[in-house]
């Protein structure tokens, strides 16, 4: 290479051993070089570059026959290479440190070899040791390698020391590129050095005017934009770009999210849901053979890294194997814990078991001989827990009330056995009053005639699960046959007094029938709070349903709770424990609840304004309309409305694919539905309508008052009508 200007990059030298990634950037200075292999060398070394490529071709390990030079570390520099101070190009400096390994094995020859160089001879010979040493560079897609042949006098060959360090100068290279340097000897005498080194795009120089290929760069600069990031676009109007984005994953290969070709201009907003540590932007100017600048901005975002837990899931795989799937890699432990059946902690199963390393999107799997549904998976980070998942419970079935043994074998194959529980490792054969100690005996028989299953063995030790069915069986069989002596004993004494009793029987019956059937059956009301005189009218109904009697919940009487836990959390807790009980969700139609339900349904996606802190009816609706929309409300939910003030054709179709009854005029109906296929038969059903409307009459009345009487009526406050 001919004589150019030099710019060094770098304050100090970048260096490695074994396989180390090191980076660019730092102080820039000028100086001036003259030829591809620089001085000075270390005091004493001599060295000649061999003209040409040679074949990058290591070859096997051989036998050193004696002390061989040996390359013992890698050390790199960056600079540019300039033919004029505006058209310069990044280089690669490389430092090769040398050293001396192996003997003589024949003591004879390593006289010889001293001898040689003994400069108090008359005429002394220039011995010295001698080596070929290859530099091999790697840039995606070329490689370049060069032969460089050293010398050393035989007065500074010391077995084990070093003897100085040769440098060349230099490797041209792209910028952003990842290199890879590799050293080592022809024949090789040991395993070869190697260094990956990410060089630094233009964004990471502090000298960009001086690269040519920079000027033309698309800049982009990453700010914020409320919750969101906004990508701004430095670029001179008509200019062609391309824009990624893409996940650097550590553990895998760049996986592309999104890719668009873009005439500048241009801003972009990212929603601040997408951001995770490893997205990374990517820009480069639509020519060919331009320079690609990537920026990953998100790598200390909080935001990010919540997102990127968020995203992550645990994924069943057959043969008791599991997979993270998540975007980035996550810096994770993962172990397996034992879940018992009463709903306590996962109890970690470490030690025994040891901890893996998480690799995300790669299939994992656990030293376990046998699955189990208690077995679950723990993912957590040296600052808590992050996730939990019993990954078998679906293929292996429930959760069983088995005891998990835990064996430990010591030197001379003496063992012993504890239980694990939520207070530790109870030995079996102790006076702990748990129930593994109870039944300490039992279980170290269960062990020994094989009633238990080995989860996993070693020679350090073994897991097994034992059943406990069978000890519950037997309580339970005592119990039971108490309850029969003791029911046999009423029975004889309700014998003696027969008649007496009869009447009390026969009232019994018809109260089990009417009263408790009913009692079993639970009905959460939703409404629209409009107004004052509305909600008296619901409370009036509510009472009513009460005295049938049902099981009613309203936010009226909940208050207290909704100031504690907000309204949603409220109605997800009352929703779910009504479904789950067999109960039924009325939705009672008012003007304002008509005006809320349209709201949702011309714009879903908007969010709904604000409302008082205790509607519940406002917050349900985000959660009720996707049961209409997806067909899951029929025989979950019941509409209805009040005849006067609200018309029938009011309620939107949506909710007409439910019964839909209007008050109090279809209240025999409406209690048939409400009390289900328990419901008494239809005089007895007319007489309870009858009760709740007599009930109802007085609220009804104060709500519709006539024109001209004091106070607004039922729907006729400010929160009344159609809202938009």
């Amino acid at each position: 290479m001919g004589r150019g200007q030099e710019l060094d990059l770098s304050s100090s030298g970048r260096d490695s051993k074994k396989g180390e990634r090191v980076g660019g950037g730092g102080n820039v200075r000028f100086r001036s070089i003259n030829s591809d292999l620089s001085l000075p060398l270390s005091q004493g070394l001599s060295c000649h570059l061999w003209d040409g490529d040679v074949l990058c071709l290591p070859g096997s390990l051989v036998s050193a026959p004696g002390p061989v030079l040996v390359p013992t570390r890698l050390q790199t520099e960056l600079v540019l290479r300039c033919h004029e101070e505006t058209d310069c190009d990044l280089c690669v400096r490389v430092a090769v440190h040398l050293a001396v390994h192996g003997y003589w094995e024949d003591p004879e020859d390593e006289e010889k070899f001293r001898r040689a160089a003994d400069p108090e001879l008359e005429e002394p010979r220039n011995a010295s040791l001698q080596a070929h040493i290859v530099l091999s560079f790697q840039a995606y897609p070329t490689a370049h390698c060069v032969l460089l042949e050293v010398q050393v006098p035989a007065a500074l060959v010391q077995p084990g020391q070093s003897v100085g360090s040769i440098v060349f100068d230099c490797f041209e290279a792209a910028l952003g590129a990842e290199v890879q340097i590799w050293s080592y000897t022809q024949p090789r005498y040991q395993k070869e050095l190697n260094l990956t080194q990410q060089l630094p795009d233009c964004r990471g120089l502090e000298v960009q005017d001086n690269i040519q290929s920079c000027w033309a760069l698309p800049w982009l600069n990453v700010s914020a934009d409320g919750e969101d990031v906004r990508l701004v676009l430095d670029v001179s109007e008509e200019q062609r770009f391309g824009l990624s984005l893409y996940w650097n994953q550590d553990q895998g290969p760049i996986k592309p999210w999104w890719h668009s070709n873009l005439t500048g201009p241009q801003t972009i907003t990212l929603n601040h849901t997408d951001l995770v540590p490893c997205l990374c932007i990517q820009v480069w100017p639509l020519e060919p053979d331009s320079v690609r600048t990537s920026i990953c901005p998100f790598r200390e975002d909080p935001r990010a890294h919540r997102n990127l837990w968020r995203a992550a899931r645990l994924q069943l795989l057959p043969s008791r194997g599991w997979r993270l799937d998540a975007p980035c890699s996550l810096p994770a432990e993962a172990t397996l814990c034992w879940q018992a059946l009463d709903g306590g902690p996962c109890l970690p199963l470490v030690p025994p078991l040891p901890r893996e390393n998480v690799t995300v999107n790669k299939v994992l799997e656990f030293p376990l001989r046998k699955g189990h549904p208690n077995v679950c998976v723990q993912v957590s980070t040296w600052e808590k827990l992050q996730m939990q998942e019993c990954l078998w419970a679906d293929s292996l079935g429930p959760l069983k009330d088995d005891m998990l043994l835990v064996e430990t074998r010591g030197p001379q194959d003496n063992g012993s056995l504890c239980a694990l529980e939520p207070s530790g490792c109870t030995p079996l054969l102790s006076r702990a009053s748990t129930r593994a100690a109870r039944l300490g005996e039992q279980l170290l028989q269960d062990v020994q005639s094989g009633q238990c299953l080995q989860l996993w063995d070693s020679d350090l030790g073994a897991l097994w699960a034992c059943p406990m069915d069978k000890y519950i069986h037997q309580r339970w069989a005592l119990v039971w046959l108490a309850c029969l002596l003791l029911a046999a004993v009423l029975f004889l004494l309700l014998l003696l007094k027969m008649n007496p009793v009869k009447g009390w029987l026969r009232l019994l019956k018809e109260n089990i029938r009417a009263g408790a059937a009913s009692r079993s059956r639970a009905a959460l009301l939703l409404y629209s709070a409009d107004d004052a005189s509305f909600e008296r009218l619901v409370g009036a109904l509510a009472s009513a349903l009460c005295q049938l009697p049902l099981r009613v919940a309203v936010d009226l009487w909940s208050r207290r709770d909704l100031s504690a836990q907000g309204a949603l959390a409220w109605f997800h807790a009352q929703r779910r424990q009504t479904l789950q009980e067999g109960g039924v969700v009325v939705l009672l139609f008012s003007p304002g609840a008509v005006a809320l339900c349209r709201e949702w349904l011309q714009d879903a996606t908007s969010a709904p304004r604000a409302h008082g802190p205790h509607d519940a009816f406002a917050a349900s609706l985000s959660c009720v309309l996707p049961d209409f929309l997806q067909g899951r409300a029929p025989g979950r939910y019941v509409g209805a409305y009040f005849d006067k003030l609200l018309p029938a054709d009011a309620v939107p179709a949506l909710f007409r694919s439910v019964p839909v009854f209007s008050l109090p005029s279809q209240l025999p109906d409406f209690l048939g539905i409400l009390q289900g296929p328990t419901a008494p038969r239809s005089r007895r059903l007319a007489e309870r309508a009858e009760q709740v409307s007599r009930a109802l009459q007085p609220a009804l009345d104060s709500c519709f008052r006539p024109p001209g009487a004091l106070g607004t009526g039922c729907g006729m406050g400010p929160e009344a009508g159609v809202r938009t």
